[in-house]
């Protein structure tokens, strides 16, 4: 009786000496600008940094104009296009309840450049002022600015209170060239517009991806210490298309700063097929039959395109799904890739339909240039992956149930004991596809944005509370992931009415 009394007198005392310190300790206080400016100096330069009513896109101020940097031509630099590429339409995007005041710092990253290549590297970092102790740090699709995300991520995760942290891939986005140019590319097949990626560039390949994802989370975390006086609780990776490919390579190599990820239809990298550069010849070389054909799916060039991997075709009136990715990606994605990867081929010479990726191995580095930046599937922090059957520029088969099949063989090489499984989902939206608003066009579409902000929510959950993830699944059209879904794994049809 004596000891079972004593032991609740003593927590008293406990909690009233712990009660005390506390109000003898002054609170954190919060910086302000001159304080995340002191932080980065040195690493981020010519940062500008304002304290903003608002870090939502309701803000007009939020996203700066295209070409608003001075020192870079005009289609370098163009955040207003950048963050409605990977979004819906706008009544279809993230709601926006209420103003997040807070602070927004955005400049350059410093680097070491070959004599006479501009800057490049950029980073971007909104704080609320109610921050919630917790760091998003996202990747960029394409070869987009580190606005990208503005509508589909960052407006998600401030009105949460997150700390929002992106940035570039090391990379400008393009300028307007001419055929003369030998690493420029054609917007399309048809156009007389030429264009020059600079991550095409000598100095930019495209192993820089992932440092400069892992570099934006170290940069964040050492600003929000000077902000609050202690670092997040918490850093999650997020990212679209070549952003969801930084966030596989976040979680494979950097667990030491980011606790998971949500890749949103990331490009799957990998030395041996399929790849972006085995699967894009197969469309471009087929397409032209396809159209000879009028969109008939029975065609032998439509099977073509099939067997690479793509989903069925939309056809509404004269406008084809397949038809806007040609138009849009297909070709200049392959371009693009190829003049970084195997600047020896002839591109148009030669012709981007006909370029064979095994027979270029014996003549080429393109393989040893693909595994220096290949995704190994050895996640180290759990991962999901949200991808749409109906991608017709990532084919799903081939790139997110790759990656799928990548991390069980990497899990099934551990050794018992050797390392902890990280956990990794897979859920696959059916009918979704890799332009969100491509669905205003094809009712048959669904949005994958709200699927893809759900997963981060169900992935925060399992981080900070310990709830089980739901299964890999296919989630139904109209429908929502589940804890008890009706169809485990993968979609049975890449397409249903």
């Amino acid at each position: 009786m004596h000891r079972l009394a004593a032991a609740p007198a003593r927590g008293v005392r406990v909690l009233a000496m712990l009660a005390l310190l506390a109000a003898a300790t002054p609170a954190p206080t919060r910086a302000d600008c001159a304080d995340l400016l002191r932080a980065l100096r040195g690493r981020v330069v010519d940062a500008t940094c304002v304290a903003s009513p608002d870090l939502t896109t309701a803000n007009p101020d939020t996203t700066p104009a295209n070409n608003a940097l001075p020192t870079v031509p005009p289609f370098a630099f163009t955040p207003v296009t950048d963050r409605a590429v990977i979004a819906p339409a706008a009544p279809l995007r993230t709601p926006i309840a209420a103003a997040v005041p807070g602070w927004q710092l955005d400049g350059w990253v410093a680097e070491e450049l070959p004599d006479g290549q501009p800057r490049q590297s950029r980073f971007l970092l909104r704080v609320p002022a109610e921050w919630n102790g917790r760091l998003v740090v996202a990747g960029a699709s394409g070869t987009r600015s580190e606005f990208n995300g503005d509508y589909a991520w960052s407006d998600y995760v401030v009105q949460k209170g997150y700390a929002y942290a992106s940035q570039n891939k090391g990379i400008l986005n393009l300028y307007l060239s001419t055929a003369a140019d030998p690493l420029a590319c054609r917007l399309y097949p048809a156009s007389p517009v030429f264009v020059h990626f600079y991550d095409d560039d000598p100095g930019k390949p495209f192993t820089e991806w992932a440092p400069a994802m892992i570099g934006a989370a170290g940069l964040a975390r050492d600003a929000l210490v000077a902000h609050a006086h202690r670092p997040p609780r918490h850093t999650y990776a997020v990212g679209t298309s070549n952003g969801g490919y930084q966030v596989r390579r976040a979680v494979e190599l950097a667990p030491q700063l980011f606790d998971g990820g949500v890749d949103w239809e990331g490009t799957f990298v990998d030395p041996g097929a399929p790849n972006l550069l085995t699967d894009l010849p197969a469309a471009i070389l087929n397409w032209p039959d396809y159209v000879a054909s009028g969109f008939d799916p029975n065609s032998t060039a439509a099977e073509n395109i099939r067997a690479a991997g793509y989903p069925p075709d939309l056809v509404a009136g004269s406008t084809s799904l397949w038809g806007l990715y040609w138009a849009a990606f297909w070709e200049v994605t392959q371009c693009q890739w190829q003049k970084r990867l195997d600047p020896t081929y002839d591109t148009y010479g030669a012709g981007t339909g006909l370029y064979h990726y095994v027979a270029r191995l014996s003549v080429s580095d393109v393989g040893a240039q693909l595994a220096a930046f290949a995704t190994t599937g050895a996640i180290q922090r759990p991962l999901v992956t949200v991808a749409g059957t109906m991608d017709a520029l990532l084919p799903i088969d081939h790139h997110a149930r790759a990656y799928a099949r990548k991390v069980a063989a990497a899990q099934a090489d551990l050794a018992p004991g050797q390392a902890r499984r990280a956990p990794y989902r897979l859920y696959e939206i059916q009918n979704g596809n890799h332009i969100e608003t491509y669905q205003a066009t094809f009712p048959q579409l669904e949005i994958i944005e709200p699927h893809a902000q759900r997963a981060f929510d169900l992935l925060v959950d399992h981080v900070e509370k310990g709830a089980a993830l739901p299964p890999s699944q296919c989630v139904p059209r109209g429908g929502a992931i589940e804890a008890s879904p009706v169809r485990r794994g993968h979609c049975a049809e890449l397409l249903v009415p």
